[in-house]
């Protein structure tokens, strides 16, 4: 059995990869079949680890060729075709069609042009492309694809950040002309995709869920061609697995009852928690010259590491993700719900829900078309449960995880306390 290796801040694969067999096979029987993928899940659950293990197999297979893009930092589908277009660097065939179509901008380089330097390769891709000619230029990279001797997987990573920025800009204002721009792009895509049926198979998946930003739009749609697919968190045996694993590879004593309180603390196994719980608790260990872990040092790991300083970042990134998705107002509707709920032992019932309804009600929307007016409070909810913050339980809503209450009491408990005197949210 090969030993398990920490994953660190990035994806894993190969060894470092872990579980998600039953995952993995359902994925790849769906690029068998031509099925298109919105791979959903909540942050940090491993969606690009399993892509990324997902196109390492098929290639090993040999009967695909395989594309992984990330169009966090793209603004504009100039942006993505010219990722796309990069990226495909790797594939023989589909570079030499994509570099004879671009072949006006990349004459000056075009007898060095495959040694030059990704960014050198992609700045010099998007010269070529501009809101006149960026849906035949996306066509003519499609098609370089397609024309492959084997099929392609795309893998389009955080296309959904890209749909949301082009739909509410940086100012987070949805207006008529972003909503347009909105709709050619997908539909663009979507005439790419039924084009090429059978040739390219798109995986699309992202850190914020596509459909609540389409449904924004009125867009909702444009998510029909790809088959979702749920990625949920491990249950508590996969988690207690890993964390032995982990510590076999390392070298730590860890007893059943600390993996159990590790899970029991995080109570949503989500797979970078726990590696990061492992990793501050090998980090702990070895600052102290010991190998036995204890329920006490999970009690001081958990408190002063995952929800002290050290844990603040990857926290703080549920905070500006959701802001990105909701926009400025509603991110206000959003905070005021998770703090009642983080305060309340994590949970809010129908009263209270019902009394948010009455305070951001659905009309909020109609009365300014650019969006300046508090969201509603059912859009808001919709995204907390599509995205993971919020599940629904008889008689209210509830944390998904244990981690991010804690985390989002201690951070915004105080303020909400001061306000509201602490006043009572969820009634068993």
């Amino acid at each position: 059995m090969v030993a398990l290796r920490k994953a660190g801040s990035s994806w894993a694969e190969g060894e470092r990869f872990f579980d998600r067999e039953v995952e993995l096979d359902e994925l790849a029987a769906r690029v068998r079949d031509g099925t298109h993928t919105l791979l959903t899940a909540q942050r940090r659950m491993g969606k690009t680890s399993l892509v990324r293990e997902l196109l390492r197999r098929l290639e090993e297979e040999g009967r695909f060729e395989t594309v992984f893009v990330d169009l966090e930092d793209a603004a504009e589908p100039a942006d993505a075709i010219a990722e796309i277009g990069v990226q495909s660097r790797s594939l023989q065939g589909a570079w030499l069609r994509i570099k004879s179509g671009f072949a006006n901008v990349l004459s000056e380089v075009s007898e060095r042009v495959d040694t030059l330097a990704v960014a050198d390769v992609r700045v010099k891709l998007r010269a070529g492309i501009d809101s006149g000619n960026w849906r035949q230029r996306g066509d003519a990279v499609f098609a370089a694809l397609a024309d492959n001797e084997r099929p392609t997987v795309l893998a389009i990573d955080e296309l959904p950040i890209l749909v949301n920025r082009l739909l509410k800009g940086y100012d987070y204002r949805v207006t008529p002309e972003r909503r347009q721009a909105v709709d050619e792009f997908l539909s663009w895509l979507r005439k790419c995709v039924q084009a090429h049926q059978g040739r390219v198979s798109v995986i699309v998946s992202g850190s914020v869920g596509l459909e609540p930003i389409l449904r924004q739009a009125g867009l909702s749609g444009h998510a029909n061609i790809f088959s979702p697919f749920d990625l949920k968190p491990w249950d508590e045996e996969t988690a207690v697995a890993c964390l032995t694993a982990l510590a076999e590879t390392y070298g730590l004593d860890l007893p059943r009852t600390v993996c159990e309180d590790m899970c029991r603390r995080l109570r949503c196994q989500i797979p970078h928690h726990v590696q990061q719980f492992f990793d501050n608790l090998d980090l702990h260990l070895k600052r102290t010259d010991r190998r036995d872990a204890t329920l006490e040092d999970v009690e001081r790991i958990y408190t002063g590491d995952m929800l002290g300083a050290r844990g603040q970042l990857g926290l703080q990134h549920y905070e500006d993700r959701l802001r990105m998705v909701l926009g400025n107002e509603g991110y206000r509707v959003a905070l005021e719900i998770l703090t009642e709920a983080a305060v309340n032992g994590g949970r809010l019932s129908d009263e209270v829900v019902d009394r948010y309804r009455g305070d951001f009600p659905v009309q909020a929307r109609t009365s300014k078309p650019d969006g300046a007016d508090p969201v509603p409070a059912e859009e808001v909810l919709y995204v907390l449960e599509h995205d993971g913050y919020l599940t629904r339980r008889s008689g209210g809503y509830r944390f998904v995880s244990g981690l991010l209450e804690d985390w989002w009491r201690l951070r915004h408990g105080g303020w909400w306390h001061a306000r509201h005197g602490g006043r009572p949210g969820f009634v068993e």
